[in-house]
């Protein structure tokens, strides 16, 4: 988790009064009310928000529909190329999210939206994972306003009540993880004291939250979408859920970016598990950006041939050429299962030889359990991909 925060006004001790002047319209007790976010039950990170009136105050409730996964038919385990470039502009933010790859543990999705999004969105039982393909904006949540730019990830917590809000919606492209665990700095990262450990790629600095407060005090009803696995529903609220007069904690969306990681490198190559940035349950996020290469003169400066015999890998490439792999593109997913090895494409181990960096960027996630492809997914293959190293 980040570092701890405070926003606006919070009373000198926990679950005491602050006071507010009564409005006989919706608070007549002259306080503001205490709304105490938790995770793992009372054990872990939490945060206090405080709001103008009780963030309980439902009008109304319905079903919203169903969000739609369709399992692949059953394919032999061979590689995946994805190329979700071409994926059509569609929906919204929340609405526009396309499943990509999932487990119980995880989905991956890949949003490329074309209209705003119309309500306030809260996803009550995963957090999320947002990274900024292309784009950037202010994501709005009860917590404030985050600003957000290419090449972010936005953490988002469960249970948080958000809208992302893009400068130009027209170039917004988004690679969505959603985790049914916690997203959690690597314990690795962290001395015993809880402060991410001198030598690490990344530190504190290189989180932010949230810049300023975002009050809205709003007596009209309104809508937010709550998603809790598959199943929506819409609720009404009979005012805005961003009357936010202060808060703390260490519960709070924030941004990393990956121009802020710090990439190790080695005489020889150093395997995946140096680059990786965030972890949960089932899975790990990892960061492959720009570095220097090895300095070994007999250094082979590529991934060597490596069999996943206990993980799914999966890598999404944003930019620069990716020095083991040919015909790749910016957008591309490759999926690599676990079973059958996968390695270099032939012809770039010696091409890479003589180079002393590399400029490529791309995301990768290990999954413990094996990885599910969605009929979205299928239409995105390259079915040649498998016999590319011939």
């Amino acid at each position: 988790m980040p570092t701890y925060l405070r926003f606006g006004d919070v009373p000198k001790k926990r679950h005491t009064r602050l006071a507010r002047e009564a409005n006989s319209s919706f608070n007549n007790e002259g306080l503001c009310y205490e709304h105490v976010v938790t995770t793992a039950g009372f054990d872990r990170a939490y945060s206090i928000l405080y709001h103008l009136r009780p963030p309980t105050r439902v009008r109304a409730i319905e079903p919203a529909g169903h969000c739609i996964i369709e399992k692949a038919a059953e394919q032999c385990l061979r590689h995946h190329h994805l190329k979700t470039s071409a994926l059509p502009r569609a929906g919204d933010p929340i609405g526009g999210r396309v499943p990509i790859l999932f487990n119980e543990d995880m989905t991956c999705y890949r949003c490329r939206p074309e209209t705003p999004q119309p309500m306030l969105y809260r996803n009550g039982a995963a957090d999320e994972v947002i990274f900024i393909f292309h784009g950037g904006g202010t994501l709005e949540s009860s917590f404030g306003k985050l600003d957000y730019s290419e090449g972010d990830y936005v953490v988002i917590p469960r249970g948080t009540t958000y809208r992302l809000v893009p400068c130009d919606i027209s170039i917004e492209d988004y690679l969505i993880l959603e985790s049914e665990s916690a997203i959690r700095v690597p314990r690795k990262y962290k001395n015993p004291d809880g402060q991410i450990k001198l030598g690490a790629p990344y530190s504190e600095r290189d989180l932010h939250g949230p810049r300023e407060p975002l009050f809205v005090d709003s007596e009209k009803d309104t809508d937010v979408l709550v998603k809790d696995g598959l199943r929506l529903t819409r609720y009404v609220m009979a005012n805005h859920p961003f009357d936010v007069v202060g808060w703390d904690g260490f519960i709070y969306p924030y941004t990393f970016n990956v121009a802020d990681f710090e990439p190790l490198t080695g005489t020889v190559h150093q395997p995946p598990p140096i680059q990786q940035t965030f972890e949960a349950k089932g899975f790990v996020l990892c960061t492959f950006a720009p570095r220097m290469l090895d300095t070994h003169p007999q250094a082979i400066k590529v991934p060597y041939v490596h069999s996943n015999v206990e993980a799914d890998e999966v890598l999404f490439y944003v930019r620069g050429n990716f020095g083991s792999r040919k015909g790749i593109e910016p957008g591309s997913i490759s999926l690599h299962p676990r079973g059958i090895p996968h390695g270099p494409h032939p012809g770039t181990i010696m091409a890479s030889m003589l180079a002393t960096h590399t400029d490529e960027l791309a995301v990768m996630f290990d999954t413990e359990k094996p990885l599910a492809l969605t009929t979205n997914a299928m239409k995105l293959d390259d079915p040649a991909y498998p016999l590319s190293w011939l």
